[in-house]
């Protein structure tokens, strides 16, 4: 402050000179030379000491103010993490941008990797798509929503089918070309009538409960990694890798597992095949990778494929009569991610997982808890 205060009262000096200089137009041929020469000279301050130290101070300025819209964002940050209810910020397909705390306890899953992959995951099949069409009528401009969902698992035992009161409001972030929409859940309350003096029912609360369902799937996942780590860490070789993976996840996660590696020279190699025995399963061991849509796309481009409802049944592509392999597997779900190490190297393979019949489909959570398993079988195959 004092600095901008010294500039100005050196600027209004420098215009009070330049009035006089102004003035000296009035004087004779001869008597104006030296006016002329003081000129020069305040056209040389100006340049020389006015024009910089404008310069310094219009930066302090800025730097002063991005400072504060720094702060302003941290705080806006914190303030989003400690909402005690759960609030996702989703983009106009219902992906995922930001997770606050209380949404990654409600729906089961780690903010980071629920980040860019699509809400709907998490829900029950007939509420998915009327979550995603309001979504996007949110982000149209076409007003705020309320709708209540349901969870694909319920987040608490007897909580009604996990149903949720979802609120949305669409927000137009600064220096974003598009409406993004803010999500607010809450569990459904259930209204119990209690006789009061005036005859109204009143809503009562339910107390909070431990959520038993959720700690049992992080002891069991838990116990999946450390099995697997176990497993990985007793291999002879590489080569003994794939066979070790298959073992470990074969019948307790899921009833189909297939390893497929990448040999020297590019070619994709079946490793691992271990499945229900039969017919199927041989020719799934004897089939090309390299014609399974999935496998493919996992390795050459990285991405992780969840599909609670199989709408491609050529997924992984057709047996040797010709019939698609997941509509003689009686496959209901499936989850295929690559085999990398994370470092950003390229895939070494990639690993398929199958569930059939009545067996709950795949959850984010699993999903997580495979790409974890994934990186370190990556780990674990770079010498093959």
């Amino acid at each position: 402050m004092a600095q901008a205060e010294e500039f100005g009262a050196e600027l209004a000096d420098f215009r009070r000179r330049v009035e006089e200089l102004r003035s000296a137009r009035a004087l004779p041929d001869a008597d104006q030379l030296p006016a002329l020469d003081a000129a020069l000279f305040e056209l040389q301050h100006v340049a020389e000491v006015l024009w910089p130290r404008y310069e310094e101070l219009a930066a302090a300025e800025r730097h002063q103010g991005g400072r504060q819209e720094h702060h302003e964002h941290q705080v806006l940050r914190a303030l989003f993490q400690r909402l005690p209810v759960a609030v996702a910020l989703l983009d106009r397909d219902g992906v995922v941008r930001r997770f606050n705390s209380a949404a990654t306890q409600l729906f089961g899953v780690r903010a980071g990797y629920a980040t860019g992959r699509s809400l709907t995951g998490s829900l029950a099949h007939d509420s998915r798509a009327v979550f995603r069409s309001q979504v996007a009528a949110v982000a149209r401009g076409e007003g705020d929503r309320s709708l209540v969902v349901h969870l694909l698992r319920p987040s608490e035992p007897g909580a009604r089918g996990g149903e949720l009161r979802a609120t949305l409001t669409a927000l137009r972030p600064p220096r974003e070309p598009r409406a993004v929409v803010l999500a607010v859940f809450q569990r459904a309350a259930v209204p119990t009538s209690t006789p009061l003096a005036a005859g109204a029912p009143v809503v009562e609360r339910a107390e909070p409960r431990p959520d038993l369902a959720e700690a049992t799937r992080n002891a069991e996942l838990m116990d999946l990694l450390d099995a697997m780590t176990a497993a990985l860490v007793l291999a002879d070789s590489p080569k003994d890798v794939p066979q070790r993976v298959a073992d470990v996840l074969y019948g307790r996660f899921a009833d189909w597992v297939v390893v497929d590696v990448v040999v020297p020279g590019g070619t994709l190699r079946r490793a691992a095949v271990l499945a229900p025995a039969g017919r199927l399963r041989q020719e799934v061991a004897e089939q090309d990778p390299a014609s399974c849509p999935l496998v493919v796309d996992a390795i050459r481009h990285g991405g992780e494929t969840l599909r609670v409802r199989l709408e491609d049944p050529e997924g992984l592509g057709r047996d040797a009569s010709g019939a698609p392999v997941l509509v003689r597997a009686e496959a209901t779900s499936l989850l295929c991610v690559p085999l990398a190490d994370g470092e950003g190297g390229p895939a070494l393979g990639a690993l398929t997982l199958l569930r059939t019949g009545g067996r709950r489909p795949f959850e984010l959570a699993e999903a997580g808890a495979v790409d974890r398993i994934a990186r370190h079988v990556a780990l674990a195959l770079r010498g093959l």
